[in-house]
């Protein structure tokens, strides 16, 4: 039996999270595992609408636009897992807190290994109530490996 048999990669799309898709497929392809990578985006709110300059006529086609894009950009780290040695991977899109998320998806697929970027395309906000990868190592009940 391997040490890893099913690994979770969190992918938005930045530098960090392009290093941890490349370290996931590697671990994946030593420990012949499947790999997840998971894109997580956020549900564009009217509250948000109403804070910005330029008012949203329709929130639901921010949230479609939204939802192609996370699911683009799964496919590409998907993808990226694929060439850096990964035998099988899968991509995945969710909407919600990205730690939160990220747990509950490792929780429900019997995940063994989180990998996750130090830090992603986060904003503000990961200053004020500390970065994913904090919360995600904290909070997970598997190993999590911070690229």
């Amino acid at each position: 039996m391997s040490m890893f048999s099913n690994i979770l990669v969190g992918y938005d799309g930045s530098k960090n999270a392009a290093r941890a898709v490349e370290k996931a497929a590697e671990i994946a392809a030593l420990c012949d595992a499947e790999l997840s990578v998971l894109t997580i985006f956020r549900h564009y709110s009217m509250l948000e609408a109403s804070l910005s300059m330029v008012r949203a006529s329709d929130p639901g086609s921010i949230d479609d636009a939204m939802s192609s894009y996370a699911k683009e950009t799964a496919e590409f780290g998907k993808a990226m897992a694929l060439d850096h040695g990964a035998a099988r991977a899968r991509g995945f899109v969710k909407s919600g807190p990205p730690a939160r998320t990220l747990i509950d998806f490792a929780e429900k697929h019997d995940v063994d290994l989180i990998v996750i970027g130090s830090r992603g395309l986060g904003s503000i906000e990961n200053y004020l109530l500390g970065s994913v990868s904090h919360k995600v190592s904290g909070l997970a009940s598997c190993p999590v490996l911070v690229v």
